[in-house]
């Protein structure tokens, strides 16, 4: 029977499987990982308003300080780490990106068993998660006290949901796009890079990329949602694995979403609860960069995901699109003023 057809009766017993530690038990009921570049204040306001979370639950935090070189760590230490000890910091020397900071802290939280292996496409399956669940949360979000209880709830109801995300608003009250996304197929990108799914965000083919179309305050099965808040059971993670380090910085979570949807799971956007995400301050430290990295990961998730089923000269296009707007954005970008620069 294939994976995607698996018995909601067969999945649950797959938890008498992989994801425990040695003594058959899981450790705790969630770990949250946060990976910080650069964003010391951002960051003391994310771990506040975690510390000031309700719940009913245990739960461990991983800092990952991904080679910041400024004052985060050590304010970490000097404020957070003798008070809670709960949180645990990951000091690397060097950025490595998203996906290797959060590798860090996932290959503690969820070691590999004995004979696992890594590979190209599920790097880390066969890992034992700790804890029922694990959050990816990025260092510039802000919870409110009841968000972490929330989702901890709806997937404790849903025990087919692989992973779950909250309604992100930026800081002027809008909704962030990427709370909850279609997978980028080749059309789908189409619509988004010629700018269709702006131009008719109602439209059910062309704004398909960020499902514009749906109403934000709904729950919906999605591709995907964020990983600046990314809620994954134990189960999932355990058959996926870690984050594929091919993506240096977007990408890594659609990828992650896609293997995941891949083992029969669901994904859900759940807009019970409402996270603030500040976004984009650690890629403000080099917007050139961040540009490149993100058409750079859109280049990684086609050719790991579709190319193999295109036509060979339908891809070299396909990669011309991709670097050819790189190019223009970057451009654009050198004449907007600092304040109006973007990545896509």
């Amino acid at each position: 029977m294939p994976e995607s057809e698996l018995s909601a009766t067969q999945r649950v017993a797959a938890t008498d499987l992989a994801p425990k530690n040695e003594t058959g038990k899981f450790v705790t009921d969630l770990d949250i990982i946060i990976v910080n570049y650069k964003t010391p204040v951002l960051l003391r306001d994310c771990l506040n308003s975690i510390f000031a979370s309700h719940c009913n639950f245990d739960y461990r935090v991983y800092v990952v300080d991904n080679g910041s070189q400024d004052d985060s760590a050590e304010m970490v230490r000097r404020e957070f780490e003798n008070k809670y000890p709960n949180l645990h910091l990951i000091a690397s020397q060097e950025n490595g990106g998203f996906a290797f900071g959060n590798n860090l802290a996932l290959r503690q939280v969820c070691p590999l068993f004995a004979g696992a292996t890594l590979d190209s496409y599920n790097p880390g399956s066969g890992c034992c998660p700790q804890a029922h669940y694990v959050l990816l949360l990025n260092p510039d979000t802000v919870l409110p006290p009841d968000a972490l209880q929330i989702m901890y709830d709806f997937m404790q109801s849903n025990p087919l949901a692989g992973a779950v995300g909250p309604k992100l608003v930026r800081a002027n009250g809008k909704l962030d796009l990427a709370c909850r996304r279609s997978f980028p197929t080749p059309e789908i990108s189409f619509w988004r890079m010629t700018g269709l799914s702006k131009l008719f965000p109602k439209n059910r083919l062309f704004a398909r990329y960020n499902l514009t179309y749906l109403d934000p305050d709904k729950l919906y099965e999605v591709d995907s949602v964020c990983g600046a808040f990314m809620l994954v059971r134990a189960e999932a993670l355990a058959q996926v694995g870690y984050l594929d380090e091919k993506f240096f910085m977007y990408g890594e979570d659609l990828d992650w979403a896609l293997r995941i949807k891949k083992k029969g799971w669901k994904i859900f956007y759940n807009p019970a609860a409402t996270v603030l995400h500040l976004k984009g301050e650690s890629s403000k430290q080099r917007p050139a960069g961040a540009i490149i990295n993100f058409y750079h990961a859109m280049d990684v998730f086609y050719r790991k995901h579709y190319a193999n089923q295109t036509f060979f000269l339908l891809n070299w296009l396909i990669y011309g699109g991709i670097w050819g707007k790189a190019g223009l954005t970057l451009a654009i970008n050198y004449f907007r003023p600092k304040k109006q620069r973007r990545v896509s």
